[in-house]
Order: structure tokens, then C-alpha cells, then sequence
């Protein structure tokens, strides 16, 4: 095993084994590069929000006043700036990406069955009125010698990560397939499939005012497309209850 410590391995990735008692530490730079990166991106989108939240507490601040509220009584002193740092955060998506939320948890994996991970919460902001929408996310993806990663059998967890909290405006329509695009240009799966069904809170605070209403949306790639049994077993085992 020693005769393989002064070993290179590839020839984008340049790893470094340093031996003890048979075994070799394995330090990869392209992946310390990485992290390097996302630090720095993680800084330079704090120093930009930092920079921003005078103008957005300013914006809430001249809301409340518009809306009649006495915004120096004690109850809305801070209420600008909270407001200010929640629509931030809320809208953190705008700065990431799919291969920062994946975070390098994609594998290699001689699996072709069905993967399906159903009954994830899910919220976002309605961008016609800025008001919340929630509900679940079933996915469902067939992988091509590629898998996204299990921390446990029950707990999918980067799968929730793209689905938990869609930190940036959408309609639930354009949000079904920007999951379904963004899994399968991550993981270049022989289909994905994606349903949400979700409540409007647009809907049911003002509007129709319909408490029960539930909306359905889905999209289809690959073989889910294209072939109808494929289709009819996910929609039947993600609709079990």
C-alpha cells in the first residue's frame, strides 16, 4: 500500500496521500478550491445584503406610514428593519444554485429503479402578491448511474434542500418545473417527475377566500413523458395515502 502514496491520481483533481499506518488521508484540492469559493460567495452576498438593507427598511418603513400607522409608536419601532432582514432571507434563492444547495452530493451508483421522495414541505413567496404559499413535494427520478445522496433511508435530505423553502419569488407553476429541470440537469436522470400541491394563501386570506383549497401541478421529463406506465406508478404511489 505504501507504493501507491506518491501516486497521482487523474489529471484535473490533485490529490495528496499522506500515509499512516497503511492508510492514506486523502485531501482533494479541487474540492478545497470549492469550499474556498463558496466562502468567498457567502461573504461578498452578506457585504451585499448589508448594503442593501437601509434602502428596503426605508421602503417598509414608508409602507406602514401610507397605510396610516404611526411607525415611531413601540410596536413598529424595529418592525422596518425585522421586515427588511425577513425579505432577504426569504429571497435568499436569487444568489444560489443548484450545485450550491447539492453541495457535491451526487454519486455514482449502478441503480436504475424508480427513487421517489414524497410528502416534502415546501413554501414559498407568491410573486403576484407577495404572500405565502405552501404545501408537498413528491419527486420521483430514475437515475442514470448517478444518485443524490442519503443521509439516512427516511431523510433525503438534499432533495429537501431544494424543495424545503424556494427562497425567491415564483408562481407554483414555473416552480414544479424549475425543480424538475434543475434535478435533472444535476443528476441527468432517464426522467424526473414532480408534483406540488399546495395552498395559496392569496386565495384563502383575501380573494375567493377558499380555506380548503388545494392547487395540483406537475411536471413530466423523460420517461415520465414519454411512457404512461411509468407516469401512472409514480402518480399512484406518491398519491397513496
Amino acid at each position: 500500500m505504501n507504493s501507491h502514496c506518491n501516486g497521482k491520481v487523474g489529471e484535473t483533481a490533485v490529490e495528496e496521500f499522506h500515509c499512516n499506518n497503511g492508510f492514506s488521508d486523502r485531501i482533494i484540492d479541487t474540492k478545497k478550491s470549492a469550499v474556498v469559493h463558496r466562502k468567498h460567495e457567502t461573504s461578498r452576498k452578506e457585504a451585499e445584503d448589508q448594503s442593501r438593507l437601509p434602502a428596503l427598511e426605508a421602503a417598509y418603513t414608508s409602507i406602514l406610514r401610507h397605510l396610516g400607522e404611526d411607525t415611531d409608536r413601540e410596536g413598529l419601532l424595529r418592525t422596518p428593519l425585522r421586515a427588511a432582514k425577513a425579505i432577504q432571507f426569504l429571497t435568499k434563492g436569487y444568489h444560489e444554485t443548484i450545485e450550491d444547495i447539492l453541495n457535491n452530493a451526487i454519486f455514482d451508483e449502478d441503480h436504475d429503479e424508480m427513487v421517489i421522495v414524497k410528502d416534502i414541505d415546501v413554501f414559498s413567496l407568491c410573486e403576484h402578491h407577495l404572500v405565502p404559499f405552501y404545501g408537498k413535494v413528491h419527486i420521483g427520478y430514475i437515475p442514470n448511474k448517478k444518485v443524490v445522496g442519503l443521509s439516512k433511508l427516511h431523510h433525503h435530505k438534499p432533495l429537501k434542500e431544494i424543495t424545503a423553502s424556494i427562497p425567491f419569488l415564483s408562481v407554483q407553476e414555473r416552480l414544479t418545473k424549475q425543480i424538475a429541470v434543475g434535478i435533472s440537469e444535476a443528476l441527468q436522470p432517464k426522467g424526473v417527475a414532480v408534483v406540488i400541491e399546495a395552498a395559496h394563501m392569496c386565495m384563502v386570506m383575501r380573494g375567493v377566500q377558499k380555506m380548503n383549497s388545494r392547487t395540483m401541478t406537475s411536471t413530466m421529463l423523460g420517461v415520465y413523458l414519454e411512457d404512461p406506465k411509468t407516469r401512472e406508478e409514480f402518480l399512484a404511489l406518491t398519491m397513496r395515502a
